[in-house]
């Protein structure tokens, strides 16, 4: 498993967002796929206790289902982008019914930045809503969510792979949940350590 796209092919990716300030000792903590109220609650009181913010990348069907939730995600002080309305592939999905299903999600989702789920759309796809969003990838992806991986698995690769400015992707869905709750305290605790500050996207 990759935790990171190579630098190659990020170049060749275009106008997405993998990184962020080199030079600045901060961490960009986000998750996505949620809010589900078995599993983003939990996540929201890990970051009180450590007094970390995050951006959520949410399903605008799951904000639809749980908008309570999503309106304690912002009273707590972290951000939100969208993650489209129904977790679509873009390169599975026609130009305009990944767009039309990303302006749907927008209607739950108040936010100008968006992650295509699976880090997969088309060149087409990425033009069209580079007018209206910021696309913003990852430097690590936990992989939280494989069933392959226990909690100190995922946190030990997050570790390695830390460094200024980086993106950092865990989930806050049913299936990560016990490697995200496991994991996010500790991965925290190593990042506070290491004196890394939390950024807001």
């Amino acid at each position: 498993m990759e935790l990171q796209f190579p630098s190659i092919l990020r170049s060749f990716l275009g106008n997405r967002v993998w990184r962020k300030n080199p030079k600045e000792r901060k961490i960009y903590l986000t998750f996505d796929d949620g809010p589900v109220p078995e599993v983003t609650p939990l996540v929201l009181d890990i970051l009180d206790e450590y007094a970390w913010k995050a951006t959520f990348f949410c399903i605008g069907e799951n904000v639809k289902k749980h908008p309570g939730l999503y309106q304690e995600i912002l009273e707590r002080g972290h951000k939100t982008g969208n993650h489209t309305f129904n977790h679509l592939k873009g390169k599975n999905t026609g130009l305009s019914e990944y767009c039309d299903n990303v302006k749907y999600a927008s209607k739950y989702i108040d936010s100008k930045l968006f992650r295509p789920p699976y880090g997969k759309m088309t060149q087409e796809q990425q033009k069209k809503l580079a007018t209206d969003y910021e696309i913003i990838m990852w430097d690590i992806i936990s992989y939280d969510y494989s069933q392959r991986l226990l909690p100190d698995e995922v946190l030990s690769k997050v570790k390695r792979h830390s460094r200024n400015g980086s993106i950092v992707v865990f989930h806050d869905s049913i299936k990560a949940k016990n490697n995200v709750l496991a994991a996010l305290p500790q991965a925290i605790e190593f990042w506070n350590s290491q004196q890394y500050e939390y950024g807001l996207l």
